[in-house]
């Protein structure tokens, strides 16, 4: 059985790296201009993250190689690049017994589709699930163990994805069908990991993250159940698993692009230092917009859009979010459980 792999970033390689004693043919992908120095010739990468890959796996530029006879494709390719990735993959002529599993976090711009709603739309004819869960890059190729979910409408084929993929004493997954839920959980939850590091660098101590943390899952749960995802899931760890994980370490660079705003830098100069993608600096304005056309109020992450994208200063961002109007915890909580 062939696994490809597309999108040699940090959570690409890692996945490849991880993923390869499962498969009997393993193929990694990546555009030439994207390929980390070196790979190729030594299938050893020192950036964007340290690994060392097994002699079988195949490194190529080359998508339709890549794909080709891969039961499964694991697209981790930055949000921005789906669409174009995958509008390519329907151009090659994908066979419709091949599954693809999305590993991507995040909203496209400006459309507000989730990435399987792109996929799928690229793609009609192929099977889509997802996959995420609390997966800090650097903890996994260290061989810490965690857990995650795979989704898939159809849920047989989620539960063969979780035999396949599980690694054991490392990965453990579970099978999921709401496929929006671990979509969303997954994406929405970067916004607040930004709010973490920004009140992290602020100093603002642990109550704060409490607070923090539990008014973000309320937010993350207001869009996402108005769009169809179920309340157990968004509890489970693509939602809380995982919000837990990127609001609490360093290692998550959301939490690392906030720490880096709390401390008065602007976003253009974080990312530029920072070297590698931060998806909830886009999904910052992807929330707000969903927010605004479903009339769902998220001051948390309106804040962090405003530190993204104004001049605004940790310090009014603090005050606009404890000066708000009084609320009752009822006026959420009742459109939150059903």
């Amino acid at each position: 059985m062939k696994l490809a792999v597309l999108g040699a970033g940090c959570w690409g390689l890692t996945l490849t790296k991880l993923m390869t004693d499962n498969f009997d043919e393993v193929c990694l992908w990546s555009r030439t201009q994207d390929m980390p120095e070196g790979l190729v010739e030594t299938k050893c990468a020192i950036k964007p993250v340290k690994v060392q890959l097994q002699d079988k796996v195949e490194i190529t530029d080359n998508l339709e190689h890549a794909v080709n006879n891969a039961q499964i494709i694991l697209l981790v390719v930055a949000t921005g690049g789906i669409r174009p990735v995958c509008s390519q993959l329907a151009q090659i002529g994908l066979n419709e017994n091949q599954v693809i599993v999305n590993a991507s976090k995040g909203i496209e711009l400006p459309s507000l589709m989730r990435m399987s709603e792109v996929i799928k739309e690229e793609l009609p004819n192929n099977k889509i699930a997802v996959l995420s869960g609390p997966t800090l890059a650097l903890e996994v190729l260290d061989g810490k163990p965690t857990a995650a979910s795979v989704a898939c409408e159809d849920l047989e084929t989620a539960k063969t994805l979780q035999k396949l993929l599980n690694v054991p004493s490392k990965f453990r997954l579970y099978a999921n069908d709401d496929i929006i839920g671990v979509e969303l959980g997954g994406s929405l939850k970067n916004v607040i990991a930004i709010a973490s590091g920004f009140a992290d660098a602020m100093n603002l101590g642990e109550n704060s993250r409490g607070a923090l943390l539990t008014r973000g899952m309320a937010e993350i749960a207001r869009i996402s159940l108005a769009l169809g995802a179920k309340p157990s899931t968004l509890y489970g760890l693509s939602g809380m698993g995982d919000l837990i994980a990127t609001c609490s370490s360093p290692l998550s660079r959301n939490f690392t692009v906030g720490s880096m705003l709390g401390k008065g830098k602007k976003i253009d100069d974080i990312l530029k230092e920072l070297g590698s993608v931060a998806e909830g600096v886009k999904t910052s304005k992807a929330i707000c917009e969903l927010a605004k056309k479903l009339n769902i109020e998220v001051p948390v992450s309106n804040a962090i859009y405003q530190a993204v994208y104004t001049d605004i200063s940790p310090n009014e961002i603090l005050e606009s979010l404890m000066n708000r109007d009084l609320k009752t915890e009822d006026d959420y909580r009742k459109k939150e459980i059903v």
